[in-house]
């Protein structure tokens, strides 16, 4: 490559991911949810033509990787023409899980040539299923889940079916207990699309559709290309690790490194799992995208370029479950996306020697009634590596999301934040200690269901070269009366005004002996 081409290039891609920047803002701004305007439990991103990654904002890793999976499927099973937006939350058509809610706009320049496509993902804290917060723990199935969008228009050359989408949120078995919230989010994301759409035509009206085509395609080619150069770098061999779930179903995977390409195998992965932590084919590529990424180790945008060094092979079940069309006969997924994703993830820095185990869980916490629903994921430790300790209190790997701030958390809703403290000692011990996870305490105002998905608390996170594990998590309630009780990793409860619950997150793995 030229250097002229590499300016050209580094111009195109600093312009690229302004628009996926630009509509991230415009989401957070015009969002209703707190989730999405507060929390940030949002992503944005830019695809080429064929449905292709090209590059995101810093947001969710495992909304992103995700994505251009996404896309590719609406795109060859649905008729999307200028001015048309399509929604769906089906994991079978690239989604992650129902409260993840995808919206893609086809982008046309002023010929009406196809130039990419625009999509946003958003996390709606409230779309049905059979408890409060969409994340029911025990469930099933995914109809238990919530309201599922297998693809469906959501604008229609230009005009908008919010008729039809408010039927659809309110019907099923399970429906949104938050129809009118879903439907400002879904504005919110239509929105962005525009902004990113705009500004995408507007590009290629000043530098013209062939050079948008060509520095999209460049960009992917050079993620793949130092992608090999890192991967030639690296011992040739085979790299293994398992990595167990609480309920000790195996994360296994094999790397197998060869010259400048990898090949990356999950058989021996555990089935399709019973409950809801069945992790759908998007979410098992955006971790894998996440880790290559990290391998790289220098600034490049998060592409799928990187995936064309990469054979991935994943056998059907709990990382490829499959989906009937009848949601009450599909496995349940929502913990997949937020918890085995991060076990994937482990698994593979495992393998590679990347760095100790984090906390390995979002901690997700939810609670509610039949007038709202509230969500949040918790931070914790993160793994210590060669020449770092873990950072402490930090949400890590597949998750990116503030946590909401105490005075928008106890003005909105009938709870009191009582403690947010780091968990000191919680971080595994080495010459490189791990990262400490938190407490996090809550006085409940008036009864609600509660709900928790999370992992590590049996499995601790791993050490590397010597180092300690961290510790796993814990949470307990302490009820009004003063009795207590203990809740698992997976688990509800029925809680009443002034009860307290009090959530330690995981610590990080150390890395290396003291």
């Amino acid at each position: 490559m030229s250097l002229l081409q590499e300016v050209e290039l580094e111009l195109f891609t600093n312009r690229f991911a302004a628009m996926a920047a630009e509509m991230g803002e415009m989401l957070r701004r015009t969002a209703l949810s707190t989730n999405v305007r507060d929390r940030l439990d949002f992503s944005c991103a830019l695809l080429d033509a064929e449905g292709g990654l090209v590059v995101n904002a810093p947001h969710i890793p495992v909304h992103l990787g995700a994505l251009g999976l996404c896309v590719r499927k609406l795109r060859a099973g649905v008729e999307m023409a200028p001015g048309d937006a399509v929604v769906t939350n089906h994991p079978a058509w690239g989604g992650s899980h129902l409260p993840d809610v995808t919206v893609v706009n086809p982008v046309h320049d002023d010929n009406g040539e196809l130039l990419g496509y625009v999509a946003s993902r958003a996390h709606h804290a409230e779309i049905g299923g059979r408890r409060p917060g969409s994340m029911p723990p025990d469930a099933t199935c995914l109809a238990e889940e919530g309201v599922v969008l297998a693809p469906v228009h959501l604008v229609k050359e230009g005009q908008a079916r919010w008729a039809e989408m408010r039927a659809l949120l309110a019907g099923g078995p399970f429906p949104s207990r938050a129809v009118e919230e879903n439907i400002a989010d879904l504005n919110a994301a239509l929105a962005a699309n525009h902004r990113g759409a705009a500004a995408l035509r507007r590009l290629a009206r000043d530098a013209g559709t062939g050079d948008v085509r060509h520095y999209m395609a460049l960009l992917k080619e050079t993620a793949r290309r130092r992608l090999e150069s890192a991967l030639a770098s690296r011992a040739a061999g085979r790299y293994e690790a398992v990595e167990r779930l609480d309920d000790g179903t195996p994360i296994c995977v094999a790397i197998e490194l060869s010259g400048n390409r990898a090949r990356i195998d999950f058989n021996g992965t555990g089935g399709v799992h019973p409950g809801n932590l069945n992790a759908p084919p998007a979410i098992v590529q955006s971790a894998v995208l996440y880790v290559l990424r990290l391998l790289l180790n220098e600034p490049l945008p998060l592409n799928e370029g990187l995936m064309e060094a990469v054979d991935l092979e994943v056998p059907e079940g709990l990382l490829n479950p499959p989906f009937p069309d009848d949601p009450a006969a599909a496995p349940a997924v929502v913990g997949g996306n937020v918890e085995t994703s991060q076990r994937v993830v482990d698994s593979l820095v495992k393998a590679l020697g990347l760095l100790a185990g984090g906390q390995g869980t979002m901690n997700n916490l939810l609670f509610g009634n039949e007038r709202f629903g509230y969500y949040e994921t918790i931070c914790g430790g993160a793994g210590a590596g060669d020449g770092f300790s873990g950072e402490n209190a930090i949400h890590t790997h597949m998750t990116n999301t503030r946590i909401t701030d105490p005075e928008i958390l106890e003005a909105r809703y009938p709870v009191r934040l009582e403690r947010f403290a780091v968990r000191e000692g919680s971080g595994g011990k080495g010459r490189y200690p791990g990262g400490d996870g938190v407490v996090r305490e809550l006085t409940f105002l008036e009864p609600m269901a509660l709900s928790l998905v999370s992992q590590h608390r049996l499995e601790e996170p791993f050490g590397l070269e010597g180092g300690g594990c961290g510790e796993v998590g814990r949470q307990r309630l302490v009820h009004a009366n003063g009795e207590e009780s203990v809740l698992a990793g997976i688990d509800q409860a029925d809680v009443q005004s002034g009860d307290r619950l009090i959530l330690e997150t995981p610590g990080g793995g150390a890395w290396g002996t003291e």
